[in-house]
């Protein structure tokens, strides 16, 4: 019963919501079903299958709101919910800032279910491992990863009228291979919702080279160098940009969008003219759901415009509060790229560094959105268009604001994954220049 079919969805959520008697109801159902595998040293240590499906109701007096929630289906159940909604409702102080719901709305289709996902089995992960383990004892390696399918659908309806529902299927994996000396280290990660697209046997060929290159890492002074930031490392750094693409936040003085003075940066000139971020539900290799949380339509929407600041988030409340038309979050963020490879922006550097990997990045000034973190998982000098050697992982001081001016070239876009939120992007690998390290790590 978790995967329920749009029409299913909305006899249930109909059901629940003819049960109102508050002033305004909302109720939200999801449901997932998928496997997983862990493995580690080489072998598999945890694997199994997931089935979950939760209904959650919001029931509103006036401008008093109530949630509950349940994974009981039957009548009795679906009323209990409801009333349970409704009594913490009148419990519960005004909300300043509540909206009222929507009423019906128009989505256009998704495209963000795929079967060969949904049809993996215990034994298809279990061979896509298998690739990856060889991989990793040809290479005289240990690998340690995961791999996770899952197939989902979210629904929500209202006592406005408001229905709209989205089904999907992903599948994640993530590999880190070392030598038994622990000197040498490699990463890859891969994301999609077609498992065709996966090939687990080519991610951990490249995770085993970046192992078995970075041992006898040499250090070099900390400075300001040119850098080119591979797909995984540049999502680390900007995945901490995209959370500040949100009016509120700027007008308050919160963010790096916000204006010294007052106001936001919207239509200022904020970056490199290479740049050009946007959401887009409808990309093909990152198709995402056509409508926001609060029911409000998903379209294509550019975020920064050849440097400038396009757009920014309103909530409804603060689009109602600025007198402007709400612009809801996009589900997906894209960077757009270039034509070159990897390859061709190393070739085309006299001297940097190719950064593979960050991690434990954390916030120092969110005015510029200062970050500080580690470089891991193979960093390599590069001299006259070459790697040179391998070098030990340095800490940087750097703000992707700064960094996205200091664009030299773009390289093809890649789906990569951040293993902290495991959501994925579309990100181009990225040369900068003058990117700043600040010491040395003895860390591999």
């Amino acid at each position: 019963m978790a995967i329920l079919s749009k029409e299913e969805a909305q006899v249930l959520l109909k059901k629940v919501i003819a049960f109102s008697k508050a002033d305004e109801c909302e109720a939200s159902l999801s449901g997932s079903e998928g496997g997983n595998i862990r493995y580690a040293r080489n072998a598999i240590s945890t694997a199994g299958d997931v089935s979950t499906l939760n209904l959650s109701v919001s029931a509103t007096y006036g401008k008093k709101t109530g949630s509950a929630s349940i994974n009981e289906f039957d009548d009795a159940s679906l009323e209990k919910v409801v009333r349970r909604a409704e009594e913490l409702a009148q419990l519960a102080p005004e909300n300043p800032e509540h909206m009222p719901l929507l009423g019906p709305q128009e989505y256009k289709e998704a495209i963000t279910f795929q079967q060969s996902t949904a049809d993996m089995t215990p034994e298809s992960r279990a061979d896509a491992v298998a690739q990856s383990i060889s991989v990793s004892k040809d290479a005289k390696l240990q690998a340690a990863g995961y791999i996770e399918n899952s197939t989902g659908f979210n629904a929500i309806a209202n006592s406005k009228g408001l229905f709209a529902y989205n089904k999907d299927s992903d599948v994640i994996f993530s590999i880190t291979t070392r030598n038994e000396e622990g000197t040498g280290s490699g990463y890859a990660a891969r994301g999609y919702n077609d498992v065709k697209k996966l090939d687990t046997l080519s991610a951990t060929k490249i995770a085993a080279s970046k192992a078995n290159g970075s041992v006898g890492a040499r250090a070099i002074e900390p400075g300001k160098y040119t850098v080119i930031l591979e797909p995984v490392a540049a999502t680390y750094m900007l995945e901490n940009m995209f959370r500040g693409f949100d009016a509120r936040s700027a007008d308050e003085g919160r963010s790096f969008m916000s204006k010294p003075g007052g106001g936001n940066r919207l239509g200022e000139q904020l970056m490199d003219e290479k740049v050009n971020i946007y959401s887009d539900p409808f990309n093909t290799e990152l198709p995402s759901s056509t409508w926001s949380r609060d029911g409000l339509p998903l379209d294509r929407i550019n975020w920064i415009e050849n440097g400038k600041v396009k757009n920014l988030a309103y909530s409804r409340f603060w689009a109602d509060k600025k007198g402007v038309a709400p612009v809801p979050f996009g589900s997906n963020i894209i960077m757009q790229g270039g034509d070159q490879t990897t390859e061709q922006l190393i070739k085309s550097t006299e001297k940097g560094i190719l950064v593979s990997r960050l991690w434990y990045i954390r916030l120092v000034d969110a005015q510029t959105l200062l970050l500080t973190g580690l470089t891991r998982d193979g960093t390599f000098y590069i001299e006259n268009g070459e790697i040179k050697f391998p070098i030990k992982n340095m800490r940087f001081n750097e703000s992707p604001v700064i960094m996205l001016n200091n664009v030299e070239a773009l390289g093809k876009v890649e789906r990569s994954i951040s293993v902290e939120s495991y959501r994925s992007y579309l990100i181009p690998p990225i040369k900068i220049r003058d990117f700043t390290f600040t010491s040395l790590s003895d860390a591999v």
